[in-house]
């Protein structure tokens, strides 16, 4: 369809919102252009996948540099029809911005929707050639996102704590276990087994007016990180060009606040090993705890 700017929203099951049984349809007229992000099962067969074993690739740009704004977003249901203008615009525009939209709107759906639910529109390039996309949820942490706005601040932390913990300082895909206290980031005793690294945590609200992200490192993942290319719950590494020395970065948007295990709570090992709550800004505060808390795992 060349030219065209049609968009659909997928669901292919009954859902309930507000108690009201909802039925939507199956998604049609629109393909598949970029395959979204699939959870992955290990080679070895060590692990039977579940929702909260991902793979992550998103840049830093994508977070920092895009016409898609997360508030704008979050101000309507999670369906191509309920955008606004300017979002709209943003992920269709056949340039940089619109690559970049385009990524963010993948991790966002890939965080809020099920997996069962997705997210259809087309753009044009600059060359005419029209380019059917479909975003497939995957975590479900606000599936019911796709019928109203995301305007509860408890949900917005969840999206934004799952995207911190999804970037990439060098834009690479890295498989990651997710886990935290909602449901869709419960982790099977083989997932735990086959992901023992904790590398770090990450938690804010980039739906905000204010919006921020923050990170901290587990000191004993460290090294396996950045062996990983997984450099934003302890810092980048870098060369001041004034010094000489090693200087560490944060990623983008995501303030390093130091070791979780100085500033957070932690589960036991048994049921996920993941840090519960986290001090807010251990800058300003040493009383103010975030609970909505994302903590990744690497293979070891």
């Amino acid at each position: 369809m060349k030219g065209g700017t049609k968009m659909f929203l997928c669901c292919t099951r009954t859902v309930a919102l507000l108690a009201i049984p909802l039925v939507t349809t199956a998604c049609i007229g629109a393909e598949i252009d970029e395959q979204p992000d699939e959870l992955i099962e290990e080679a070895e067969g060590a692990v039977v996948v579940g929702n909260s074993l991902i793979a992550n690739r998103l840049a830093l740009n994508a977070l920092t540099q895009t016409a898609l704004t997360p508030l704008t977003l979050s101000q309507g249901a999670l369906t191509p029809g309920s955008l606004s203008w300017s979002s709209r615009a943003a992920i269709q525009n056949p340039g940089t911005d619109g690559a970049l939209s385009r990524e963010l709107l993948r991790y966002v759906v890939s965080c809020a929707l099920r997996p069962d639910q997705s997210f259809s529109f087309s753009w044009t390039d600059s060359g005419g050639v029209s380019h059917a996309e479909t975003y497939a949820g995957n975590l479900g942490i606000a599936d019911w996102w796709a019928y109203g706005p995301l305007s509860d601040p408890y949900f917005q932390r969840w999206i934004s704590a799952c995207l911190a913990s999804r970037t990439n300082w060098y834009g690479v895909s890295v498989n990651i276990s997710l886990r935290g206290t909602q449901t869709p980031l419960a982790s099977p005793a083989a997932e735990r087994s086959a992901y023992t690294v904790r590398e770090g945590a990450f938690w804010g609200n980039v739906f905000s007016s204010t919006p921020y992200l923050r990170s901290c490192h587990a000191p004993e993942g460290i090294h396996r990180a950045r062996s990983m290319m997984r450099d934003c719950a302890a810092g980048h590494l870098a060369t001041d060009p004034a010094t000489g020395g090693t200087v560490t970065q944060a990623c983008g948007p995501i303030a390093l606040t130091g070791s979780c295990d100085t500033i957070c709570n932690r589960e036991p090992d048994a049921i996920g090993g993941y840090y519960s709550r986290c001090l807010d800004n251990p800058a300003t505060s040493s009383t103010a705890y975030s609970e909505v808390v994302i903590t990744s795992f690497l293979p070891p």
